[in-house]
């Protein structure tokens, strides 16, 4: 089951290649609707922080596999206690108390230690992978900003170049025009013009 925020890129996505037409006498550049791209990106800042809360929870259950084990442990531990006890409480097999109980607690908590290495293990390797995949989404979530900012530079850059290229031009043509001024045709003495 995909999360939101991968919705809403697929979601961008298609809008982008379903939804945007080709800018005119171009391959590469589109024009999209402004309104609807921020709001499919405002949803996308939303979701981020639910969808790090949500992996900061698997995190946390580290702690409660952490505890699960200690609580295994302790528990070995204390049961390997009392055999201790009821061992030792026998006089004639003292020694193989003592020898039996030692093998128990260090069987014990070697296999507590392992739980722990294991349950340990496990957290990061999930912390890991929350982090690798919000990385992802957030990289995924910056390209695509990243590439409409550099498409509206680029339109924008392009539309200022135009105009000064026609403001260059008109006063190009109205610079050639030098049009003279009126002559006075009246001191020649010719009165028809």
């Amino acid at each position: 089951m995909s999360s939101r925020i991968e919705q809403i890129i697929d979601e961008i996505e298609e809008y982008i290649d379903r939804d945007c037409k080709y800018q005119p006498l171009s391959a590469t550049k589109i024009v999209v609707n402004k309104e609807h791209l921020e709001e499919l990106l405002r949803e996308l800042r939303l979701k981020t922080p639910e969808e790090i809360k949500r992996y900061q929870k698997i995190i946390a259950n580290r702690d409660a596999i952490l505890a699960d084990a200690k609580a295994k442990a302790d528990s070995m531990i204390e049961e390997a206690q009392v055999q201790t006890t009821e061992l030792v409480s026998e006089h004639e097999i003292m020694q193989q108390a003592y020898a039996q109980a030692n093998e128990i607690v260090t069987q014990a908590t070697a296999q507590a230690q392992e739980i722990i290495d294991n349950a340990t293990s496990d957290a990061n390797a999930i912390r890991i992978g929350a982090i690798q995949y919000t990385d992802d989404l957030l990289a995924n979530a910056e390209s695509i900003i990243g590439h409409t900012l550099d498409s509206y530079t680029t339109k924008y850059d392009g539309l200022i170049n135009s105009l000064q290229e026609c403001y260059d031009t008109v006063r190009s043509n109205r610079a050639e025009l030098d049009i003279p001024e009126e002559e006075d045709y009246s001191a020649s003495g010719d009165e028809n013009f």
